[in-house]
Formats: structure tokens, C-alpha cells, sequence
């Protein structure tokens, strides 16, 4: 770990990135997610109206807020279900840095709108964030219902009622002056009784510390998350320089999809041969991902299939 010093706020722009830091003398943690062309090549890969486009950047700054301050080899999911016009969101987040998303919304229903805010956009559902390590390992699931105004609160709710730990996690997305998509967000986590840099602290010392963080969080302002001018270091010092902040090295994130034309044979493959007769039509078998839209095609042929 390091300081943050006035003189360091000045190094250069950073993007892309989730920058891990601790309070100095608190049990206070964080990360701090800055996405650029990232998040801009997740979104513009489809044609969403920019409310959607908005909606799918947040979700996907805070899969990577949430999977770099989890401890664990896999990947993270967040996703939404509900029965608004944007009825899912999925962004993922592999540890090594991998980040994809995508969104389901029904157009008609979309245009119906009067508002386009969150509440009239997702309507009403569940959101789930899942810890996959692998087909040997049990998956970790978080369920909680869609009750917040943003997505930022709904998971707040979910760490509110399950009593785990303390959180507050802030996001905002925008498009700069070029047009191209950017999103943000600032995660806050107290461990109970172990300090930032492994000190015990007193309980009454800990709650004022922790008080005084969710004001400075709730202090930073959307465009301060986007702002591509503003180094990720500028910001914490700003908030936390007062108690002193502490950085440890960043981990890139980029715009990864892991579907393949291998991955897809290799499932198909394990269909019996009646259902995979049945997945051709017109003679071929043609799959569009949806994180990537990405569309492979498979005749006959290619899974040594005779069709009658």
C-alpha cells in the first residue's frame, strides 16, 4: 500500500481501471471503478436507447466495484429480472479483468413511457449478484428485491438486510463530449473491529470514522465518477485526505466476451442426437450471443450430423 499525497493527485489520467484503497487507522475499504472505452464498447455493441445504454454502463461500474472487492478466482454476475420494459440486465466480471453486459428491453414498452427513470424502466423484480468459481465449486447467490430508486441502492439494501457488513456503493454513467459512453462508481466497505491496516479500533472510534466516510461518499457528484480529467487518485485524496488514504495496485479491466465458436460446439455436442437435429433449421444451426452479438453458424457437416 501507499499514500495518496497532494503530489501523487497529479499523475496521469487513469481509465479502466478499479483502484483498490484503505482509510489509514480505520477499518474503512474501497474500490474505486473508472470506465472509458470499456464500458463504451460493451454498450455500443447493441442499439439501445441511451436511458437503457445509461442503465447497462451502471450495472456493469458496479460489477467491478463489487467483484474487485470480493476475494475469490471466477467470475462475478449481476443481473436483474422484472417486468418493466427493460426487463433483464446482466454485466459480468471475470477476476482477471474481463467485463461484458447486455440488456433485454421491449421497444414497444419503451416508447410507452412517459419517464424514463429507473423506477418506470425496470418496474418491479429482483436483482441478483452470483459468485461463480467453477463447475466444482458451490455458487454464492445474493437475491434482494428491485426497492431502490437506483441500482446503487438496491445492493445496499441487499448488504442492509443481510447484516454482513457495512456498505455504500455510489455509480453514475454519461456520455462525454465525443459521445462516447463512461461510467463510474465509489464502493465503501467497514469490517467489523479489524482495521484498514489490521489495527483494532474502538467502537465509538470506528462509528464516527465510518459516519464521516458516508458523508464524503455521499458528497461526490455523478460527473466526478465519469470525469475523464480526473484521476482516480485526485478523487480519494479529496474525500479522504483528512484521515489519509492508502492505494494498492489497480487491476485493469477491458472489454472481454468469452463466448467462441469452441465453447458453442462443445454444448451442441452434448445434446443427444434428436435435439440436435431439432436445433437445425433450414439446414443450419445459427446462434447470436448476447453479451457480443457475435453470431456463429454450424452446418451439418461441421457436428458430423446426417440430417433426414
Amino acid at each position: 500500500m501507499s499514500s495518496i499525497s497532494l503530489e501523487t493527485t497529479t499523475a496521469q489520467v487513469d481509465d479502466n481501471i478499479a483502484q483498490p484503497y484503505m482509510v489509514h487507522g480505520t477499518d474503512i475499504s474501497g474500490r474505486l471503478v473508472r470506465l472509458g472505452s470499456t464500458v463504451d464498447g460493451i454498450v455500443k455493441v447493441h442499439n439501445y436507447p441511451a436511458p437503457v445504454a445509461a442503465l447497462l454502463s451502471e450495472a456493469a461500474a458496479l460489477a467491478a466495484a463489487m467483484a474487485s472487492s470480493l476475494k475469490f478466482e471466477g467470475k462475478l454476475i449481476l443481473q436483474t429480472q422484472s417486468d418493466g420494459p427493460v426487463s433483464m440486465l446482466v454485466a459480468d466480471v471475470t477476476t482477471e479483468g474481463a467485463l461484458r453486459g447486455y440488456a433485454q428491453f421491449d421497444a414497444a414498452a419503451y416508447d410507452a413511457l412517459n419517464m424514463h427513470d429507473f423506477r418506470s424502466l425496470v418496474g418491479k423484480g429482483y436483482i441478483a449478484f452470483t459468485v461463480d468459481q467453477g463447475q466444482y465449486t458451490e455458487r454464492y447467490q445474493g437475491i434482494v428485491d428491485l426497492s431502490g430508486t437506483n441500482l446503487a441502492e438496491c445492493i445496499q439494501h441487499y448488504f442492509q438486510q443481510s447484516d454482513q457488513v457495512d456498505m455504500i456503493v455510489r455509480v453514475s454513467s454519461d456520455r462525454d463530449t465525443t459521445g462516447a459512453w463512461r461510467a463510474g462508481a465509489i464502493l465503501a466497505q467497514r469490517l467489523p473491529e479489524i482495521g484498514g491496516e489490521g489495527e483494532l479500533v474502538d467502537g465509538d472510534a470506528a462509528r464516527d470514522a465510518w459516519d464521516r466516510a458516508l458523508a464524503f461518499i455521499n458528497s461526490v457528484k455523478p460527473d466526478e465518477l465519469t470525469d475523464a480529467n480526473l484521476p482516480a487518485q485526485a478523487l480519494l485524496y479529496r474525500l479522504f485526505h483528512e484521515d489519509g488514504v492508502r492505494v494498492s495496485d489497480r487491476q485493469p479491466l477491458r472489454h472481454h466476451c468469452q463466448c467462441s465458436e469452441d465453447r458453442l460446439k462443445t454444448v451442441l455436442l452434448s445434446l443427444s442426437a434428436e435435439e440436435l437435429a431439432e436445433c437445425f433449421i433450414d439446414g443450419l444451426i445459427s446462434s447470436t450471443c448476447e453479451f457480443c452479438a457475435t453470431t456463429y453458424t454450424f452446418a451439418p457437416e461441421d457436428m458430423a450430423v446426417t440430417l433426414q
